[in-house]
Order: structure tokens, then sequence, then C-alpha cells
């Protein structure tokens, strides 16, 4: 066991710098408590390189703790501060504070009140072994019990972002355990203290606090991350189509990094009659904003049709609600709905901005619905007008709707985009290959990434309408 190192007096809240002294002083708290003065105040900020400093809190009228010369790592010195009390501690907490050295026998300050332990939380052990006499334990509230780690918690609630070394006396080691399940970073023995031990561990309860606290941003990062695939995974729709001779299948492949909704949107409902309406939307842009103003559009959307809208009326009072919801002037939204017949043999359709549908039907390669004349985007012109034309399918045929981020992706290494064009041919070497439903729309997706060179840019949705001989 090292003999205490010999030390000169020193008044409590002036750091300790080797570099002044040929020999460093070890600080005790003999001396009466002083506040601390400008200069510790106006010197609290830390600087880079500045090394590592220690608050120690200790009340030791025997004088038989000794805090010997430090160096961190970098062979930089330790700079110390010593507070005879947890009042005092308070005050000398600045910035630039790493590391906390706390006796856990001292007391709280007045009015400071400890937490009453939870029904059934274990308790620290009490051993009052080399304690000083006059140390009072604070009283839990409403227990009459002791508090064993009163000044700890008093402690953490004060610098939660601060290490934290609990020095204690060898015979009471499992005080010193609780002391790091409650929340340091590691014990101590008061009586087996020295330069190198306490070097080393400051510099573990310091980079254990980073760990510490950068392990928790993590794990609350991928909470919120979870929460919210969970929030928009229920924003995505779920079709209604209960009784229908559809198949229906849809691909979703969101712009922004790490997002599960866009300001795509699509939904589809059969209503009792038996006509099917389908519709699909983009939103310029595709952050978080522009997702949801697609989320209000979808629902808005399915409850006017619901209601019986279909048509220019529809859009009209969407675009209303556009009007409304948007965060800017200058923001609008696209729109393709298609209203099917109950004997699926035709469809209204009404384009607002936005690309024709593709079909494909038996003997016939896939091409592009006949509109020549569509309505502007909603949100572009106040007193805009949307015709509906109808449309011929036939008995058995597949529709494809989509949103513009699948035609705007480049080909090749020039600025060249595949366009309507390019993705009827991609389709079509699609369906030449014997893919159809999910399969197709995943295919037609995969190629259209791999000919943008990477993932593309903007948000994409895709569904895929079938009706097949027999339905």
């Amino acid at each position: 066991m090292p003999a205490p190192v010999p030390r000169p007096r020193a008044i409590p809240a002036v750091e300790n710098d080797p570099a002044h002294s040929a020999a460093a002083p070890v600080l005790t708290s003999d001396a009466p408590a002083q506040a601390p003065t400008a200069t510790d105040r106006a010197g609290s900020a830390a600087t880079p390189g500045s090394g590592l400093s220690l608050l120690v809190i200790e009340d030791d009228p025997a004088g038989s703790l000794g805090i010997p010369d430090l160096l961190d790592a970098a062979g930089k010195p330790i700079r110390i501060r010593t507070a005879r009390n947890l009042t005092e501690a308070e005050r000398l907490l600045t910035d630039d504070v790493h590391c906390i050295l706390l006796d856990l026998a001292l007391t709280l300050p007045p009015g400071a009140r400890s937490r009453t332990p939870a029904a059934g939380e274990a308790r620290p052990a009490t051993d009052r072994t080399n304690r000083p006499e006059n140390t009072q334990t604070p009283k839990a509230d409403g227990t009459g019990e002791a508090d064993e780690l009163a000044s700890l918690k008093h402690v953490l609630r004060l610098a939660p972002g601060h290490a934290v070394l609990a020095l204690t006396t060898s015979g009471d080691a499992e005080r010193g355990a609780e002391a790091v399940r409650v929340g340091a970073q590691d014990y101590l023995f008061r009586d087996e203290l020295d330069a190198r031990l306490l070097s080393r561990a400051i510099r573990y309860a310091v980079e254990r606090k980073r760990a510490d606290a950068a392990q928790q941003k993590l794990t609350e990062s991928r909470l919120r991350a979870q929460e919210n695939a969970r929030l928009e995974r229920g924003l995505l729709p779920k079709p209604l189509l209960d009784g229908a001779r559809l198949s229906f299948a849809a691909s979703y492949l969101p712009g922004r990094s790490r997002a599960l909704l866009g300001g795509d949107f699509y939904d589809v409902v059969r209503m009792p009659d038996g006509t099917v309406h389908a519709m699909i939307g983009d939103v310029c842009g595709h952050g978080p904003d522009e997702a949801a103003l697609g989320v209000e559009l979808r629902i808005a959307w399915r409850a006017l049709t619901l209601a019986g809208l279909c048509g220019d009326e529809l859009l009209s009072t969407l675009q209303q609600v556009l009007e409304h919801e948007r965060s800017d002037e200058e923001i609008f939204a696209t729109l393709c709905t298609v209203d099917i017949a109950p004997d699926g043999r035709r469809a209204g359709l009404s384009l607002a901005g936005h690309p024709t549908p593709l079909v494909v039907r038996p003997g016939r390669l896939a091409e592009l619905l006949p509109y020549e004349s569509g309505g502007p985007a909603l949100g572009l012109l106040p007193q805009a007008r949307w015709p509906r034309r109808q449309v011929e399918l036939g008995g058995t045929w597949s529709l494809m709707l989509y949103t513009d981020g699948l035609i705007e992706g480049r080909v090749g290494e020039g600025n060249q985009r595949l366009g309507q064009d390019g993705m009827v041919e991609l389709v079509r070497r699609q369906l030449a290959a014997g893919r159809h439903g999910e399969e197709l729309l995943e295919a037609t997706v995969n190629e259209a990434r791999t000919l943008n060179g990477g993932d593309l840019t903007d948000d994409v949705a895709v569904v895929l309408l079938d009706r097949e001989p027999g339905h």
C-alpha cells in the first residue's frame, strides 16, 4: 500500500497546476470553502488539447486522502479541483470538468432529498468502517431508512454528462459495486489510491462515459427509426378490393434515404356496385413534408370516392384540400384516376399533369392508353378543369399506373432519360421473359435502377391491376 503523499495545503476551488510548481501540491479540504473566483469561471471553457480535468468532492477532516501528480494518456497533467461538499461542487462543476471523484460518505446539501427506493429495489449494504464520525447519512423519504448512495444520486442528477468515480473504503466493496449499478463509471478504494491507479481510472471513466453516451444516442436513433418505420408502414394504403374480379400488385420505392414513405401515393377501392376506382399521385419533392401531404391527399381521395365523387368534381375538391394543406403556394401534385366499370371492359380516365397509364392486352404489345388532353397538376390553376375520357380495355388486360420517378432515371452515362417510350420497351422485355404481377413490377423497377447506374433519385410508385380470363 503506498504511503500518503506529503502535500502543502491549498485553498479549495483552485486548480492544481503542476506547471506552476516544481512539486504539484496535494489538495486538502482543511481550509474554509470559497466560491470560485472570476479566473476559475473565465477559464472554464474546454479547449482542444487542454487535457483532462478532475473535480474531487470529499470531506476529509482526517487528511488521509492524498491526490498525487496525475498525467493523462498523452503525458499532460490532469488538472484537479476540490470541493468539500456538494453545494460547493455545484459551483465548481463547469464544462471543462471531465471526471468527478466522489466520496460516498458525503451528506446531501440542505434542502436536497434523496429518492425513495421503489418497492422491492435492492438497497446497498451499510458499512460505516473508517467513515468520519460526524457523517450523518440522510434518510430516504417516507421510509426512515438510510439511502447510502444519496450523494451519488444527487451528483448524477447534477452532472448527467460527466464521468463519475465513486470513492469508498476497501471494506465496502458491495457499496462500490452498487454505485456502479446506479450510474458511476467505476469505484475506487480510498486506502489503495495511487497516481497510476487513479490516472488510469480517470481515463477509463471518461472514455466509458463517452462510449455510453454514444451508445445511448445510437439506441435512441434506432428506436426513432423503428417508430418512424412503424408509422410510415401504417400510412401506406390497404386496398379495398373485396369481391373485385381483379388481382392487385404494387411497388413503392421512396427516394428519401432510409425512408419507407415519400411524396408518391396510391390507392384502390371497390364500390358496392362493382366499380373499381384506382389512383396514383405524386407531390413535388420527396421529403417528410411532401410525404405527409401525399398521405392527406390519398385519404381525402378515398373519402371523396366512397362519397360518390369522381372525375372533375373529385379533382376540383382535391385541389382545394391541397391548397389548404400545403406549406408553400408553389407546391403541386400530379394525379391519375381510373374508374373501372363493373364489367371490367372499359374505364374512365382522368389525368392531372400525370403520365398516361400503360395497358397490356393479349395478342398486342404493351402500350400507353390513348389520352390527348389532360388537365394541369393540382395546385397550379385555381379554376382548372380535368376532362374524363372513356377508354376500352377489353375482356383480359393488365393496367399499370406509375409515377414519373420511374421514367426520369438516366439511361447510360449521358443525360438521356428513360422516358415513357423507354419504359414501354422495358416492360415489353420483361413480359417477353414471362414475368407478370409482382415479379413484373420488381423486374421493371430494378432494370430502371440498373440503367440509371444506381438508386433512382425520385420516389417511385407503381400499381398493377390484372383482369384474367374468366374473371
